[in-house]
């Protein structure tokens, strides 16, 4: 077992990059993290109005769950943090390949052929734009 876990974890929440940001999280979706990834490259820096307008309008089966986790995002800003929606823009968003469901399809001649139905964690971070 290690010594100070406790303040190991304290140091690394205080050097964390995100904190303080914004940010909501699903975790288990049934999608493959390479098709959500696609969708997450059309709203990486773009602001919170223009990447809801473009999920809305994109004919993509992740385009849903990645608005649902942009929405709840923006909630977060506005209700726990007092960010003007407004002024946000998509900071970071990734997609972590989550458990891979493993199930068999039968073949001919009774074999039986392997399928991976996988599923993934989709993060999104926003943040307020700074005006020079």
């Amino acid at each position: 077992m290690g010594k100070r876990i406790y303040e190991k974890a304290m140091r690394q929440k205080a050097n964390n990059p995100d904190n303080g940001r914004p940010s909501a999280t699903a975790k288990y979706i049934r999608i493959s993290p390479f098709k959500v990834r696609a969708v997450l490259d059309l709203i990486r820096g773009k602001s919170y109005r223009q990447a809801v307008g473009i999920l809305e309008n994109l004919n993509k089966s992740s385009s849903e769950p990645v608005l649902k986790v942009l929405k709840s995002a923006g909630a977060n800003a506005e209700n726990n943090s007092g960010m003007n929606v407004e002024t946000l823009y998509v900071a970071k968003c990734f997609a972590n390949e989550g458990p891979t469901l493993k199930r068999y399809m039968p073949k001919a001649h009774g074999r039986a052929g392997g399928l991976l139905k996988r599923t993934s964690h989709i993060t999104i971070v926003l943040d307020e734009k700074v005006n020079a």
